[in-house]
């Protein structure tokens, strides 16, 4: 196949790579860039798991396409430095801070709501000297919540900003692989056999695309280091049992050291009057959730998850965390939700039980089972901890009737070797977002796109 030639190729459509194309276009619209993303544009991403059951498709709609995972996601833009990744940790505290007012304004100018939710003074003080009772630390974010109604409109909105302003955009087109020689990167190899020949290139793939991305840096010489793996439940009660907290905060994000084996338990994705949901990774399903903007439920989920980091000899932490949710799936089938009294008793729960439960799920699909069949000993422990620690500030959390559906897993990609502008030690090698387990949260994984664009500037610039 014939060669093409461009500035720059960004691999991944998700937000980290959409808001490097943004940045680059608006600094240098005479640039050649083009823009791969193997999944579907965001108006042909259709789950038949919101319907019936996850029937394993080829490319996953929930994690891959236009808008990449957060696309169908709760759409809350935190704009806080101190949760959503680490990419503070190459940038610095307040140069972060500024690029989560750059990246906050570029969602707000393509349609995110204007209302942001933020407790006053008085009564974060309030809330966080209860989490200091209760053991547990209370960190009071702004956030602004678009919803997974709205999310779609406003990535359509970039998208046709981008073509209209000249970015070539190729969906359903898979990066095969990076190609570099002495040092710097030359292109990118496709699927199809093709080569693009580029001096930048952009690697944003997203969680779908992060063992893809490991493998290539492999291949490319470059560090790897281990992220955490975060392995839980997603946690189902009434919406009054939550307002205590939600009506002030929207999401409470609560951390505790666990009692008895010292590890980080956090709550995470809270969604008032949502709905659990499931997400695909691969040939398992886990659990995740998310709410709307324009209708409501009668309950609230989050997840409460326990985080691992893993040291040497392991160097799998994906394949842990697949392995603990695809025994969930092996036992029910997709999805098992459990009331917390049946769990305490150790039975499993039916049909029946769930029934006589004041939660009504708002996933009928997932299958009554045991989750203590599925968890290690030392999550469950944790879990359970953590509820009994919460229910002192939302009183009803840890009631018999909360469901809890497992196994909820996020995976942080390994880290790449990175400089303070995300390039690598391949010149000209950029990587980015979730996928490049440098942020885990749609604000600071399109602060990361912004970085990555402005050093490439430079660069092409200086050239």
């Amino acid at each position: 196949m014939s060669e093409q030639r461009y500035d720059v190729v960004i691999i991944g459509a998700g937000p980290a790579g959409i808001f490097a194309a943004i940045e680059l276009v608006r600094a240098r619209p005479d640039l050649r860039i083009l823009l791969l993303e193997r999944g579907k544009p965001i108006d042909k991403r259709s789950c038949p798991a919101r319907q019936t059951s996850c029937v394993g498709c080829a490319t996953c709609a929930i994690m891959t396409g236009w808008g990449g995972a957060g696309a169908f996601s709760d759409g809350k833009l935190t704009l806080s430095t101190e949760v959503g990744g680490w990419l503070g940790e190459h940038t610095g505290d307040e140069a972060l801070a500024r690029l989560i007012d750059d990246s906050d304004r570029i969602w707000l100018e393509f349609g995110a709501t204007t209302v942001v939710h933020e407790p006053n003074a008085e009564t974060a003080e309030r809330l966080m000297r209860q989490a200091t009772l209760a053991e547990m630390r209370l960190v009071p974010m702004r956030i602004r919540h678009i919803g997974s109604d709205r999310s779609p409109a406003v990535l359509q909105a970039m998208h046709e900003y981008l073509t209209s302003a000249g970015v070539e955009v190729r969906t359903g087109t898979t990066a095969a692989g990076i190609l570099a020689e002495e040092g710097s990167v030359r292109g990118v190899e496709l699927a199809d056999g093709g080569v693009i020949k580029t001096g930048v290139v952009i690697a944003a793939p997203g969680r779908d695309g992060a063992d893809w991305l490991a493998a290539q840096a492999r291949e490319l010489g470059i560090g790897l280091v281990n992220n955490a793996v975060d392995i839980g439940v997603r946690v189902e009660v009434p919406a009054p049992v939550m307002e205590p907290l939600t009506d002030h905060l929207y999401e409470a994000k609560l951390i505790q050291m666990s009692h008895r084996f010292g590890d980080s338990v956090r709550t995470f994705c809270m969604n008032p009057y949502g709905e659990v949901t499931t997400e695909s990774y691969g040939d398992i399903v886990t659990v995740n959730g998310h709410s709307y903007a324009e209708k409501r439920t009668l309950n609230t989920n989050f997840a409460v998850l326990v985080s691992q980091q893993f040291t040497h000899p392991f160097h799998e932490p994906i394949k842990y965390g697949t392995s603990i949710a695809g025994l969930a799936n092996l036992l029910g089938e997709g999805i098992l939700v459990q009331r917390l009294g049946d769990l305490r008793a150790g039975r499993r729960s039916t049909a029946k039980r769930l029934a006589e439960s004041v939660v009504t799920p708002t996933m009928p699909s997932a299958t009554p089972g045991d989750l203590s069949f599925v968890l290690p000993y030392r999550h469950l422990v944790d879990i359970l901890d953590f509820l009994d620690a919460m229910d002192t500030m939302a009183p009803g959390v840890a009631a018999d009737g909360t469901l809890l559906y497992g196994i909820e897993v996020k995976f942080y990609s390994s880290r790449l070797e990175l400089g303070r502008d995300l390039q690598t030690k391949v010149a000209g090698l950029y990587a980015i977002g979730d996928g490049a387990g440098v942020t885990r949260g749609l604000v600071q994984s399109s602060a990361s796109g912004l970085v990555a664009a402005r050093s490439a500037l430079d660069k092409i610039t200086g050239d």
